[in-house]
C-alpha cells in the first residue's frame, strides 16, 4: 500500500531563505530610492532656476528696448510670467516644504525641500542707475539647512 499523505506549505528553512533574500533586496533598494528622490528635487530646482535665468534675460532685453539700458528687477520672481509651484510672497526664507521665496533682507532665493533641507541662491540685481548700469548675477545652489 502506498502512503498518500502529502505535505502542503513551505518548510521553516524555505521561509527563512525567502525573508533573507527580501531583506537583501530592501537594503539595496531603499538607498537608491532615497537618492532618486533627492535627484528629482535637485532637477526640479534646476528647472525653476533655469526659468528664472531665462526670465531675467528677457526682462533685461525688454528694459533695454524700452528704457535704453538692460536692468533686472529687484525681485527675480517678477521676471517670470508664471511663478513656480510653491512660490510665496513671504519675504523671509522658505519655511514650508516646497516653498520658494525671495528673502529681501539677504537678497537670496530660498527653497525648502520635502526633507526640510533648505537651499539658497544669491541674487544681485546689478547697478540699476547711472552711467555704469549693468545686470547682476544669480549665484549657484548653496545648502543652508541640511535635512534632519
Amino acid at each position: 500500500m502506498k502512503n498518500t499523505t502529502s505535505q502542503n506549505g513551505f518548510t521553516l528553512i524555505e521561509l527563512i531563505i525567502v525573508m533573507v533574500i527580501l531583506g537583501i533586496m530592501a537594503a539595496v533598494a531603499v538607498p537608491r530610492y532615497l537618492d532618486s528622490i533627492e535627484n528629482a528635487e535637485a532637477s526640479a530646482e534646476d528647472a525653476v532656476i533655469s526659468s528664472i535665468r531665462a526670465g531675467l534675460k528677457q526682462a533685461a532685453n525688454n528694459s533695454l528696448i524700452t528704457g535704453g539700458r538692460a536692468t533686472w528687477p529687484s525681485n527675480p520672481f517678477d521676471a517670470l510670467a508664471e511663478k513656480p509651484v510653491g512660490h510665496s510672497n513671504d519675504q523671509d526664507n522658505a519655511n514650508v516644504d516646497g516653498e520658494w521665496t525671495f528673502n529681501t533682507t539677504t537678497s537670496q532665493l530660498t527653497h525648502q525641500r520635502a526633507d526640510n533641507s533648505r537651499y539658497t541662491w544669491d541674487y544681485d540685481e546689478g547697478t540699476q542707475v547711472g552711467d555704469d548700469a549693468a545686470v547682476g548675477a544669480l549665484g549657484e545652489r548653496v545648502l543652508v539647512t541640511p535635512a534632519p
